[in-house]
């Protein structure tokens, strides 16, 4: 039995970017206007990590 790298990528991706997706909603938005123009990048990034490593999730699941 193989061990399918798309579970364990998945997960560590969704769980980075939940670690994020938090700190991006908790963190002070006065630092991201100072930092990087603006945006709130932890919580843009958060999201598309989260997103992928669902995605990732779900084509291991999808196999099995």
């Amino acid at each position: 039995m193989q061990l399918d790298v798309r579970k364990p990528m998945g997960l560590l991706f969704l769980l980075l970017g939940v670690i994020l997706l938090v700190y991006g909603f908790t963190s002070d938005p006065a630092i991201y206007a100072q930092h990087s123009l603006g945006h709130n990048v932890n919580l843009i990034w958060g999201a598309v990590f989260a997103v992928f490593g669902a995605l990732m999730l779900w084509l291991a699941r999808r196999r099995a």
